[in-house]
């Protein structure tokens, strides 16, 4: 009888126009935005060019440095700084004086940059040209060095090495945060219209006294309805992450090699299938009980609101945390352990101890809340209008 039901409410739902493109389709539109967005940010500008605006009269050997980049196209103005503000430059450079004279004679030469901090371009164009610049410094120090007979290690008595702990791709981090954000939304947005339908859309049209008075167990309906609710969210998940890794590996450059590829890799993957599993479970036992106690659709829609939030708000407390620095309780809090067990899978790690834990915690969870749930569903008060 609970597979009868079970595949009752499927075929139910999927034959919803509504619930495949809330599901499905609004999930990949948005995540598809997600992941060439943060493509974006992991882009250092090779490849671009970027116009920077200069004086006139600058110098030649100036220009020459900043030609060492060949993606830097220099355009000459009388008034540099309001190209920038006009948008004809993502950057400009302004200089005080005859720059080569001051710089031959010993004085301290001033170099303005000017550009916009919340532009992506023009960050970009400023750390070329301060690399350009900073080049040039080098050269005119050693030269002074060398014309003074002294060496250039008089002034750089330190050697400074960065090594990092591991040898992953540095936008592996970007990875560790796309992934479980997209797969926490794409779960919550995907099981969130079946939810809705389920409980209070049946209030709403008057259906669910037919189904009350079938000779079914009300733990069967309620379980059937659960399972239908976690299979779409699970989908939702699985199928916008599918269309993800194919985006990353087809359509972006940075992300696409911060890819781990290891001997682990099929045993990551299948920790990150239990992951998505156990937390679309979660997520059906919570839009479960949101739309058992909306008497409306949009009533259940609001209540289901701020899942939303904390489907997301996890992101902000780990994206900024090494994944050696990950402690017990990170995995022990429900909506967090999914972005801390799937950050640790992304960077390769497999602590089975963490793994249960996190799996642990949210079953426990997910149980109590289901609990709940069925606890309300035996009461007509919250399944009849």
């Amino acid at each position: 009888m609970l597979r009868k039901l079970y595949l009752k409410e499927m075929k139910d739902s999927f034959r919803d126009r509504r619930t495949l493109l809330l599901s499905i389709l609004l999930p990949i539109i948005m995540m598809t935005g997600l992941t060439l967005f943060y493509e974006s940010l992991a882009s250092d500008g090779n490849g671009e060019t970027f116009e920077l605006a200069i004086p006139k009269n600058l110098d030649e050997e100036l220009k020459t440095h900043l030609s060492v980049y060949s993606n830097i196209l220099l355009k000459p103005s009388t008034n540099p700084e309001q190209m920038v503000q006009e948008g004809n430059a993502q950057a400009a450079l302004l200089v005080e004086g005859n720059l080569i004279e001051q710089i031959t004679e010993g004085q301290e030469a001033n170099i303005t940059i000017v550009g916009d901090s919340f532009s992506q371009n023009s960050t970009n164009l400023i750390t070329l040209v301060n690399n350009a610049l900073n080049q040039w410094e080098d050269t005119i120090v050693a030269d002074r060095l060398a014309n003074q007979n002294l060496e250039a290690t008089l002034i750089h008595p330190l050697s400074i090495d960065h090594r990092e702990v591991s040898d992953n791709n540095p936008h592996i981090g970007i990875l560790a945060m796309l992934i479980p954000m997209i797969l926490a939304l794409s779960i919550t947005v995907g099981g969130s219209p079946a939810a809705y339908d389920l409980f209070a859309g049946e209030k709403e049209k008057k259906t669910m006294e037919a189904l009350l008075i079938t000779p079914v167990n009300r733990t069967t309906l309620v379980l059937a309805k659960w399972f239908t609710i976690t299979t779409i969210g699970t989908l939702s998940g699985l199928i916008t992450l599918l269309v993800v890794i194919l985006e990353i590996a087809f359509l972006t450059e940075n992300l696409r090699h911060a890819v781990p590829i290891n001997d682990n890799f099929v045993l990551i993957m299948l920790f990150a299938l239990l992951v998505t599993i156990f937390y679309s479970m979660f997520i059906a036992s919570i839009l479960m009980l949101t739309s058992m106690i909306g008497k409306t659709i949009k009533e259940a829609q609001s209540y289901s609101t701020p899942i939303m939030m904390f489907s997301i708000l996890p992101m902000m407390f780990v994206s900024s945390t090494g994944v050696n620095e990950l402690t017990i309780k990170h995995f022990a809090i429900p909506f967090l352990n999914v972005f801390t067990t799937l950050k640790e899978l992304i960077f390769g790690v497999i602590n089975y101890q963490h793994l249960f834990i996190s799996f642990g915690s949210t079953i426990i969870s997910m149980f109590i809340i289901f609990l709940i749930g069925r606890m309300l569903f035996l009461k007509d008060k919250w399944v009849m209008n």
